[in-house]
């Protein structure tokens, strides 16, 4: 059930009769005429803007159609109300029977209440992590990791069928330096000095890896020559790492549908396939880039090279796709990689990067609109560094990473739950300060305290409920005379509730994610703010002396805890039963 999608269906049916009257010419494009919740409370339950926007192409004033439209949808037993308001504004008020009802379809619909048919079923591919096979996550991963588990969570509640999926950068320069990073790690398993370069990875997360290596071979690889031994320790060592991502992601409570690897992507042929199909679009030639702008790198020249022309797809500038030596670029890999996602069918693509990667949008958009004919979409989304605090002061933790701290560091302190609802406190392109004190207090300034002691509520009620006797089953409170439920303060958190369903497709829509931790954090203070009243108004305390009485104020109770078990599960977090 979606209230707000019934009164806007209900306007368009609305703006049709008076196209049919005559009222409204024909023709007109109702597709912005949206039914949301007013700006000021005060002005009514839901207004429309459908006046403003059909004006001009009806060439009427919008106050002329706001005064027919508000005249028809003040006939509708639902509607007990409708004013216009400044130039053309509608502002109606609903019948409590509404309010009431949706409190009904929260609990018949249990945690699926809000799910939408939005996506059309549409085949969605989040890519996000892929990390270098290198070493630990570290909490700038653990941020791309919670946002993009919690999209793809968000996207298949709106009716998307999602596939989540980690790319493996294991083809490149990085994983020799792994490798031999590790042999150092194994010389030291054989009782040497390790000889830790400048350039290679020092962290102790490498000591186990080098023992593995001398289990596996014992000595039979020390000073022999790098040739001998760099593809094989390169293999063990980057399967070793991927399984220490794994389980990095699955301290947090992230799994992945599909691991990608880029040597096999380079390996299969793609590179060749995607470059010849680009070429085939005229988007391949011979050039020379013009240099860049300001103070030119010690290293640039002016040489011929081969180029996708990503201009032609909204870039910037065309990019380099094989150096003047014939070896592929850095970009190469990532447009077959592409290539191989826009084969396997998906209709739209997201990925999750770092900050650090804005450079890669522009041409990344370009290479999958070229190769896709348009057909696909490219969404990235670029999220910010995590500054970590304790007590207001920066943190430094064990760097067991040897340059970092890790993702199992931050989990460890603070807990998966605290740590995935934190990291979508704010929107993933802006900056985030995790505060380990401040996320493990027990304040209404901390949000995740806050909305999971909401859930904790409901549940104590049920409890108590249940002890004296009163059924609160899901059927009963279903059952329950709704019509009890007539005090403002009900009908107010009856109408938060009936928000969500609409924030689901609004945050979907926008792959935002952290609106679901906004909206728990209102609704949970909406529930406590009820449950305070309570305290001095008698009447709105969910248990009375009369049953039926107190199974309607439950149900309102169990409903918000239907909403706030839902969203946690799309953000990741288990819903606390009581609070210690």
């Amino acid at each position: 059930m979606n209230l707000f999608a019934d009164i806007r269906a209900l306007v368009i049916d609305s703006l049709n009769a008076m196209v049919a009257s005559g009222d409204l010419p024909e023709g007109l494009d109702m597709a912005n005429v949206a039914v949301e919740p007013p700006r000021d409370a005060a002005h009514g339950d839901m207004a429309t803007n459908a006046a403003m926007v059909l004006a001009k192409p009806a060439g009427l004033p919008p106050r002329a159609i706001a005064e027919k439209l508000a005249a028809r949808l003040g006939a509708d037993d639902r509607i007990t109300s409708a004013e216009v308001a400044g130039p053309g504004f509608l502002n109606l008020r609903l019948a409590p029977a509404l309010w009431q009802g949706v409190v009904k379809a929260a609990l018949g619909s249990g945690r699926d209440f809000g799910r939408s048919d939005m996506g059309k079923g549409i085949k969605v591919n989040v890519e996000f992590v892929s990390a270098n096979p290198t070493g630990p996550m570290h909490v700038g991963h653990t941020r791309g990791a919670v946002f993009g588990d919690a999209l793809a969570a968000l996207l298949d509640f709106a009716g998307h069928q999602v596939t989540r999926e980690y790319y493996i950068n294991d083809a490149g320069a990085q994983v020799d330096v792994l490798a031999r990073s590790a042999y150092e790690r194994y010389r030291e398993a054989n009782g040497l000095s390790p000889e830790i370069a400048e350039g290679l990875y020092p962290g102790d997360y490498l000591i186990p890896v080098g023992e593995a290596l001398k289990e596996k071979y014992g000595a039979a690889l020390l000073d022999k020559p790098e040739s001998v031994w760099l593809a094989d320790i390169r293999e063990f060592a980057t399967e070793a790492m991927l399984r220490m991502i794994q389980d990095d992601l699955a301290l947090l409570g992230v799994r992945m549908d599909v691991f990608s690897s880029e040597k096999t992507v380079t390996a299969s042929g793609r590179i060749e396939e995607a470059i010849e199909t680009l070429r085939g679009l005229g988007l391949i030639y011979d050039g020379t880039l013009e240099p860049p702008k300001g103070k030119l790198p010690e290293d640039w020249e002016e040489r011929e090279q081969t180029l996708f022309r990503s201009t032609a797809h909204g870039d910037d500038v065309d990019r380099p796709v094989k150096k003047s030596d014939g070896s592929w670029t850095y970009f190469a890999p990532d447009i077959a990689y592409h290539w191989d996602k826009v084969h396997r069918g998906f209709d739209q693509l997201i990925n999750v990067f770092g900050a650090d990667h804005g450079g890669y949008v522009k041409r990344l958009k370009a290479v999958v609109s070229a190769l896709s004919n348009g057909r696909v979409p490219l969404d990235i989304k670029l999220t910010q560094l995590v500054k970590l605090y304790k007590n207001g002061v920066p943190f430094k933790m064990s760097k067991r990473a040897g340059t970092f701290v890790t993702l199992r560091d931050v989990v460890e302190q603070a807990g998966a739950d605290v740590t995935r609802f934190v990291m979508l406190t704010r929107k993933n392109d802006a900056p985030l300060d995790f505060d380990f004190d401040k996320v493990l207090e027990q304040s209404k300034d901390n949000p995740v305290f806050y909305v999971q002691y909401a859930h904790a509520r409901v549940s104590s009620v049920i409890r108590k409920a249940g002890e004296a006797g009163i059924a609160v089953d899901d059927a009963t409170l279903n059952a329950a005379d709704l019509t009890q439920l007539s005090h403002e303060a009900e009908i107010g958190l009856a109408k938060k509730i009936a928000e969500w369903p609409r924030l689901v497709e609004i945050a979907a829509r926008g792959h935002e994610p952290h609106r679901v931790a906004f909206y728990l954090y209102e609704l949970a203070s909406d529930l406590h703010a009820h449950w305070n009243r309570g305290n001095e108004e008698t009447g709105l305390r969910f248990i009375q002396d009369d049953a039926a009485v107190s199974q309607a104020k439950i149900a309102l109770a169990r409903a918000a805890g239907v909403v706030i078990s839902a969203g946690l599960g799309i953000l990741g977090v288990t819903p606390a039963e009581e609070m210690r």
